[in-house]
């Protein structure tokens, strides 16, 4: 029996992210033009990382800008009902056309006068008739033109192309912007897997930035042990590149699904770490161990003390020179060390095992060893 600290540790391993991460990618496929950093280089927020060849969007940019007029001007028709020219000719063919059925309505109307006197035949009016329904339909077709100029297949059309060049250019006005690459916060070039000059496909990955100040880590936790989890529980990072260096932090989030790592059913746990002197690195992978449990102070056996019966633990206490049975509560334990809560006193010496490996029994005669 010994009086001293406890903890109850789950021990697993783990990948190392950043918390605050920032990722560049190419908007298109074209050369890189300047750059500006290294990687490990510390940036500050709006600093010009990278630049792109951006020609060829300033191309794109153009043309659309141009469609977005032509889109405009198409609009403006629709609104007034034509071009200038359109309408001007369309004015003077109405005047026209109303001129021509007004003659036809005064001729129609003067053999009417005729007919009655008998001086104008049967045939002429209805020729006269005639003449004036031909005039009034071009007069009203005309006037419709006047009044709905484009269809509604054509408005929509016309509308469709507006649309369509807006986010033309909209597009290309956004890889503009993200040809010229600018840190978005203070943080570390951790990754940059190009070069000055070198081609790059649409997609492509440019650089990674983060903050290294604080990591996460992404722990993987077998099913067996989720359920002794909890937010805030203290944890311990360590790395194999920096032996016996150990980072700090605390569990940030539990597991809600359990998922197949490799061959092992494992909850994902996220750590949040104080990595104040940037040691720590992104994607390395690392050891984790998380401290569900601490007492300080408390009474402790070797775990190989403690025997079970019907699940109710027990020791043999040494008293005199026989084994006594004594059954005890326990609340702390891990790999090496039971905590002993009730059912022994703070002196009391307890057997291990006999050295002849047979099995211990209550009354059974002993000698101590020192």
């Amino acid at each position: 029996m010994e009086r001293g600290p406890i903890r109850s540790l789950i021990s697993t391993n783990g990948k190392i992210e950043p918390i605050r991460n920032f990722e560049a990618h190419s908007p298109v496929a074209t050369t890189v033009r300047r750059l500006l950093v290294r990687e490990g280089d510390q940036v500050r927020q709006g600093q010009l990382l990278l630049q792109l060849d951006d020609a060829g969007l300033r191309s794109q940019a153009a043309r659309a800008q141009a469609q977005i007029k032509a889109a405009q001007a198409d609009q403006a028709d629709l609104t007034t009902g034509g071009t200038r020219e359109e309408l001007l000719t369309l004015d003077a063919q109405l005047i026209k056309a109303r001129s021509a059925r007004d003659a036809a309505q005064r001729n129609l109307d003067a053999l009417h006068r005729l007919q009655q006197q008998g001086a104008a035949s049967a045939g002429e009016v209805k020729q006269a008739e005639d003449a004036l329904q031909r005039a009034q339909a071009d007069t009203t077709l005309l006037e419709q033109k006047k009044k709905d100029r484009y269809s509604q297949p054509e408005v929509a059309r016309v509308q469709a192309q507006a649309a369509e060049a807006q986010a033309a250019y909209e597009a290309a006005e956004d890889a503009l912007q993200r040809s010229s690459v600018r840190a978005p916060f203070d943080g570390m070039v951790y990754a940059l897997p190009i070069k000055q000059g070198a081609y790059v496909q649409t997609g492509d990955l440019l650089l990674q930035e983060g903050d290294l100040s604080h990591m996460q880590v992404r722990a993987f936790v077998d099913e067996p042990d989720i359920g002794r989890l909890a937010t805030g529980q203290k944890i311990e990072v360590t790395w194999d590149a920096l032996p016996g260096r150990i980072w700090n932090g605390a569990v940030s989030t539990v597991p809600s699904t359990v998922k197949l790592h490799g061959a092992r059913n494992v909850g994902e746990v996220t750590c949040t770490v104080d990595n104040h002197d940037l040691r720590l690195l992104p994607n390395v992978n690392v050891g984790v161990t998380v401290i569900t449990a601490e007492h300080s102070g408390v009474l402790t056996l070797l775990r190989e003390a403690v025997r079970m019966d019907d699940t109710k633990p027990y020791v043999f206490q040494v008293v005199g020179d026989e084994l006594k049975r004594r059954e005890v509560e326990v609340s702390l334990q891990n790999l090496t060390r039971v905590e002993i809560t009730a059912g022994l006193p703070e002196n009391a010496v307890v057997a291990l095992s006999s050295p002849d490996a047979k099995p211990l029994a209550d009354g059974a005669r002993v000698k101590v060893v020192p």
